[in-house]
């Protein structure tokens, strides 16, 4: 359906890609990652035709059509939100239309024979309109609207009223009516709340044409993608299969390039020293020479730099009451459209709090209560004893001083700290070199919010509180934050779209509905299970007039239960592991013996004064040998050991953790 060839595109000195080459068949499911700036949207640009690569072609039937997310709406139109939807489908519109107005004629023609000729243009018209899906197209608009999380009053209101996130959906939705033949998505799921990013997700899978999408939300990609095009730093891996399996696969490949650039570095280090030892002895001139020209020939083996696992001591918060904080009784409203009645929440130390739930729920109010930002018109909010709390938000970003390198801002909050430990912190948020010194005017929205999240973390609160902090921020960066959460040891509630940061982080979930929280004690999975056998409806018996109450005892019971089938899994994974595990030691003890020995015949062997008779120097040899085949053998039965150990800990991961996304 598509073929792209050998395109190249770069901006003055910056290098996007060169000589990318792919096809697309009508079916497919490609995810294009790559940390940001890396051209993943000028791909798309490109083959939507609003670029011109530098070289290289791309080539599609005429007749294939293309839908491209980056539509921009008028956000002062006065269109109705449903009939907008319908009128992207141009053919159809101006179909109804003059339906509409032949019916309108019909009423008023009083002439028998013009009737008749009237009558006979609008069967034909009405039979078109069929044919092209017309009479479903209304249904197929509310279908899709209602996936996006719109309510049905909403679908009467002009898109002015509409917000900026919602307005994107628009746009999305409008895409999706169209039906094109290849749709391409980029980071289309930013402005969709988990119901909606999951009925997408749904709705592409028997989508009937092509997606190309790139998106830094992992779980999204790992339920949509069936092909991976990676942009590194100076390739382009191309993967058939998930985007989890794509991670396995790299890394493993990453860990083969590595010992094989040792090997390689071994072998070319004793080739050298040959070399070195004999280069002036004219007997060994003709070896020298011809070791030299293969050494020439060798292509050294790279390994592509990746991002390295978050490494930093982050600052104890000060220690904090077990209750972190209690609110009792809290109303809030914005005029007439109260958001939340009679709500109550308790927070206890160390909680890992994910907000969950519809946009419009109430999530990001209840947030702003928690951290104090936001007033309330009844109730109360009691911090506990030694709490202090920090508010991350989009709009911190604006906070950061644009004349301000990266070093100064971090400075600002921790002036008595010394530059080596800011630079330490900076350089695990990827701020490496001299990326300290940039201006503030000249970073990324990923970076400034690297940056504002590393000011947070110099000089931890004990309470944390961070609204979407994940917007902005590529996969690499997103492994980052929840590495730096993960480190950190006070109590944190947070909203995100991730579900991956989600899963990784959090320890507690509380869904809001209609500004009424209701609290799953356990990690996202616990709670997606309890919500498969527990609908919203069935829990307001769990809910007295005066106090939420949480479904903590259901989750007890759910969670004993689970213990019980982890123990069984992890038992047999014991038993299956432990003499795998036992013989990795036995030969990684043997390998370090083996190699020690013959580390110092190579030594030897390279040190001619040392050598001694004839017969030593023989059974030196042999041992060289000897050593040689035990540590290949041993060698090679270690890294077959090693993936078996990765595989029998893989599938008790997977069994451990089912049910998951997909």
């Amino acid at each position: 359906m598509l073929s792209v060839f050998n395109i190249s595109k770069a901006y003055g000195s910056q290098v996007l890609f060169t000589n990318l080459t792919f096809t697309v068949s009508t079916r497919d499911r490609i995810a294009f990652i790559g940390p940001n700036g890396s051209g993943k949207t000028t791909i798309f640009e490109i083959i939507a035709g609003k670029v011109t690569p530098d070289s290289g072609t791309v080539t599609m039937p005429k007749s294939v059509t293309i839908g491209y997310t980056r539509q921009e709406i008028d956000p002062f139109s006065h269109d109705r939100l449903l009939e907008h939807i319908i009128h992207a489908c141009s053919n159809l519109a101006g179909l109804n239309h003059r339906i509409q107005i032949l019916q309108e004629a019909l009423s008023e023609e009083g002439d028998d024979d013009n009737t008749e000729e009237l009558l006979h243009e609008l069967g034909e018209l009405q039979h078109r309109f069929e044919a092209m899906g017309g009479y479903n197209v209304e249904h197929e608009a509310k279908t899709i609207l209602s996936g996006m999380g719109f309510k049905g009053q909403d679908f009467s209101r002009p898109l002015n009223e509409f917000s900026g996130g919602w307005l994107m959906r628009v746009a999305l939705a409008k895409l999706l009516i169209v039906n094109p033949d290849l749709l391409l998505l980029d980071e289309p799921t930013n402005h969709l709340d988990l119901e909606s990013c999951i009925w997408f997700e749904n709705y592409l899978k028997s989508y009937q044409g092509a997606v190309l999408v790139t998106s830094h939300d992992r779980a999204f990609l790992n339920r949509v993608a069936r092909k991976i095009v990676s942009l590194e730093q100076d390739d382009v891996l191309f993967y058939n299969g998930r985007y989890d399996e794509f991670i396995v696969a790299r890394q493993k490949d990453q860990e083969s390039r590595e010992a094989l650039a040792t090997r390689q570095e071994r072998q070319l280090k004793k080739e050298m020293r040959f070399i070195e030892t004999f280069r002036y002895k004219a007997k060994k001139a003709s070896q020298v020479q011809s070791r030299i020209k293969q050494l020439m020939k060798v292509e050294k083996v790279t390994v592509p730099r990746a991002t390295p696992k978050i490494h930093f001591s982050f600052p104890e918060p000060a220690r904090s009451g077990e209750e972190a904080i209690n609110l009792k009784h809290v109303v809030k409203s914005y005029d007439s459209n109260i958001v939340c009645r009679d709500l109550n929440l308790t927070l206890m130390k160390g909680d890992r709090v994910a907000l969950v739930g519809p946009n419009g729920a109430g999530k990001t109010t209840l947030l702003k209560i928690l951290a104090g930002v936001l007033s309330f018109e009844g109730g109360e909010r009691k911090l506990g004893y030694n709490v202090t709390t920090a508010y991350y938000a989009q709009y911190q970003l604006e906070l950061l001083e644009n004349g301000n390198s990266v070093l100064d801002e971090l400075r600002r909050v921790a002036p008595a700290e010394p530059e080596q430990q800011l630079r330490g912190l900076l350089g695990a948020f990827l701020f490496q070199g001299d990326d300290v010194f940039k201006r503030v005017e000249v970073l990324s929205g990923g970076e400034k919010s690297r940056l504002s999240i590393a000011k947070m973390l110099i000089r931890p609160a004990n309470f944390l509180l961070m609204d979407e902090p994940t917007n902005n921020l590529d996969i690499n960066s997103r492994e980052i934050l929840a590495d730096a959460l993960d480190a950190y040891h006070g109590t944190l509630c947070f909203i995100t779209h991730d579900r991956t940061l989600i899963r990784e982080i959090a320890n507690k979930i509380v869904e809001i509905q209609n500004g009424t929280p209701v609290v799953y004690a356990g990690n996202y999975d616990d709670y997606l299970i309890l919500k498969e056998k527990t609908s919203f409806e069935d829990v307001p018996h769990l809910l007295s007039d005066s106090m939420v109450q949480t479904t903590e005892m259901s989750t007890r019971s759910f969670q004993r239960q689970r213990k019980a089938t982890e123990g069984d899994l992890r038992n047999r994974y014991y038993r299956k592991s432990s003499p795998v595990k036992k013989r990795i030691g036995e030969i990684e003890l043997k390998l370090a013996a083996l190699e020690a020995e013959f580390k110092d015949l190579e030594n030897y062997f390279s040190t001619p004064e040392r050598y001694g008779d004839w017969a030593e120097i023989t059974a030196k040899n042999g041992r060289h040998s000897e050593l040689k085949s035990a540590i290949n053998h041993l060698t090679q039965e270690w890294v077959q050991l090693s993936m078996e150990s990765e595989g029998l800990k893989l599938e008790y991961e997977e069994t451990r953790n089912c049910p998951k996304d997909d």
